[in-house]
């Protein structure tokens, strides 16, 4: 297992090993994100938008703009739930 101590200031270094994993260097983002209360991920945060193109494929059925809106606002009519 791997750790890191603190500092007064709040800051961390993160060891090599981990930063090899995660593959962040100099610059770069992390997230943070809880998982459950008390435990948190560590997620590398360096990709940017573009890079996520094509990661989910086009709907078989093109939705008209006056579709989406019909579903905002039978969405919002429900309270907001499904």
């Amino acid at each position: 297992m791997t750790a890191a101590t603190i500092t007064a200031k709040g800051q961390i270094t993160i060891p090599a090993i981990v930063r090899a994993a995660l593959g962040v260097d100099t610059g770069d983002r992390l997230e943070f994100v809880e998982v459950e209360k008390g435990r948190f991920e560590i997620v590398a945060a360096t990709q940017s938008v573009t890079a996520l193109k094509g990661l989910i494929p086009r709907p078989a059925v093109p939705v008209s703009i006056e579709a989406m809106n019909d579903a905002i606002a039978k969405s919002a009519a429900a309270g907001g739930r499904r």
